[in-house]
């Protein structure tokens, strides 16, 4: 992953996330001031709105990184960050089909199924990439599908030179 496809991904997420999170917080846990109200505080227009523009920006920084890193881990079994990746794969297209599905629906029931989807896969995202982000970077064995080997010795000579061939040349550590 280029250092572009990562700032653009962390940076619209972030953006997602903190929009999503105040839009929650004023939405469900505020209460209007007044008992006919339609909006319980005047930014909560200005934060589904901002919600709403930022979203494509970050689908767009996950379309970015889906062949070139998760689609290239996933296949060549890479074992680094691989439950907390796919777990967050696995929850990104239905987070953004019911963030979709919200604005298009008319009955109330199922937009009230879908929000809640919606709020729970986006909090499942927000987690799991934060778990794949600590995962990458914890130190962890050796991976043998992505490192090549180290020259094994046996006796002060490698396998190599047991072997008739050159032995390559050393670097101390």
């Amino acid at each position: 992953m280029t250092s572009f496809e990562r700032w653009s991904l962390w940076i619209t997420t972030t953006l997602v996330i903190l929009t999503g999170a105040a839009l929650f917080g004023v939405k469900y846990l505020m209460t209007p001031s007044e008992p006919w109200a339609v909006i319980n505080h005047p930014i909560q227009p200005w934060l589904l709105k901002a919600h709403i523009i930022v979203s494509p920006f970050m689908i767009f920084a996950v379309g970015m990184i889906t062949l070139r890193h998760i689609w290239f881990h996933y296949r060549s079994g890479l074992a680094r960050g691989r439950h907390t990746g796919i777990a967050t794969a696995l929850v990104t297209v239905p987070m953004i089909l019911t963030g979709y599905f919200i604005q298009v629906m008319t009955s109330m029931g199922w937009i009230r199924a879908m929000a809640i989807a919606h709020i729970v896969l986006g909090t499942v995202y927000a987690l799991g990439l934060s778990a794949h982000q600590i995962a990458i970077q914890r130190p962890q064995p050796r991976d043998i599908r992505h490192e090549p080997p180290r020259p094994h010795r046996l006796r002060g000579r490698s396998v190599a030179a047991r072997a008739g061939r050159a032995d390559p040349p050393t670097v101390p550590r």
